[in-house]
């Protein structure tokens, strides 16, 4: 069912519907007032980290909390427009807070310290919606997991160079509403005929449709049995990308961190090792990804930030107002070729 909205603090104010006007205008002031009582939490403050709090924070959810333990560099003030120039050595989620605040003072804008592996499970529970950037596969799998057990609304995504990805999970059974044109009947006093009896669609109303579907988890999202029928006859649907992520997660568990620009030439052997690896142990033909691969897929590239964050972000907002379609379950951009969708996996 749709999530109703009672509580008293929920009730949009005068000034608050000065400030959202235009969106209540676009889809509504039921959607607007269960953004206005939702509080995520976002992990990660980096270039796509900073695009996806920008865009939360202009919706007006009620609170969000940065989670991030790293500190300030010079890479990551080049991809990061919430962090001052001056900020180096700070830490990254409290160097955001300011600029973060600033976009909007009606939404709580919080900063955590702590690195998320130390995180409690019963820390996770307050939160309407969980949104994991820079994370290792295993740690992904576990929230994602605990989300599932709470009704939690849990998105994953990263950016590697000029690609990116979006990951959503939002449970076996999510339900949100979707404006269609109105169908008008037609009348029995219609003259005869085939066509004129024939539902008409009238352009000037509309009407909301209540729908639900269902989402994999994470862990079925990426252990895909390539060997069988069904998934081998899907596979050339699959953009390459779902292939490189396995690559560049598998690389972050090894390493502890991302493929680095000082390290071009070590980090270059080692994905092509662990390329020859994961794919041999996907089932699948190496030749997906060429060597060149290893190119594109160093540091944060701002534009591609911008592009995944707003899609991320974009998804968060459907999610959390539970108005119009979601996207299931992954979105790949790449800089390179252009976007490019894989809908559902799984059995369910």
């Amino acid at each position: 069912m749709i999530d109703t909205i009672e509580k008293e603090d929920n009730i949009i104010s005068e000034e608050e519907a000065a400030q959202y006007d235009r969106q209540i205008r676009l889809w509504g002031l039921d959607a607007q007032k269960r953004l206005r009582g939702s509080r995520v939490l976002l992990v990660g403050l980096r270039g796509l980290g900073a695009e996806v709090a920008k865009n939360l924070i202009l919706a007006g959810v009620k609170g969000l909390t940065f989670l991030d333990h790293e500190q300030v560099t010079e890479e990551s003030r080049r991809t990061q427009f919430l962090i001052p120039v001056d900020a180096d050595g700070q830490n990254q989620a409290q160097a955001s807070l300011e600029r973060a605040q600033s976009l909007n003072p009606m939404v709580e804008v919080k900063a955590d310290t702590e690195p998320v592996e130390s995180m409690p499970d019963d820390f996770f529970f307050q939160f309407d919606a969980i949104c994991m950037t820079r994370c290792p596969k295993d740690l992904m799998v576990r929230v994602d997991q605990l989300c599932a057990s709470r009704n939690i609304k849990i998105f994953c995504g990263d950016v590697f160079g000029y690609h990116g990805y979006m990951f959503s999970n939002l449970g076996l059974e999510y339900h949100y509403v979707e404006e269609k044109p109105k169908i008008v009947k037609a009348s029995d006093e219609a003259n005869d005929g085939p066509e004129a009896k024939k539902p008409k669609i009238d352009p000037n109303e509309t009407t909301m449709v209540k729908k639900t579907v269902s989402f994999c988890s994470l862990k079925e999202a990426l252990e895909v049995d390539w060997t069988n029928e069904k998934s081998k006859s899907s596979l050339k649907r699959v953009p390459t990308d779902y292939f490189l992520l396995q690559v560049l997660l598998k690389f972050r568990t090894d390493k502890g961190r991302d493929p680095q620009p000082v390290s071009f030439a070590e980090d270059s052997r080692l994905l092509l090792q662990i390329r020859d690896d994961v794919l041999e142990r996907l089932g699948v033909s190496s030749d997906l990804l060429p060597n060149t691969f290893v190119s594109y897929c160093f540091s944060e590239m701002s534009p591609v930030c911008a592009v995944v964050g707003g899609v991320l972000g974009q998804e968060l907002v459907k999610a959390l107002s539970q108005r119009d379609a979601p996207h299931r379950n992954f979105f790949f951009f790449d800089g390179l070729k252009g976007s490019g969708l894989v809908d559902y996996f799984g059995s369910k």
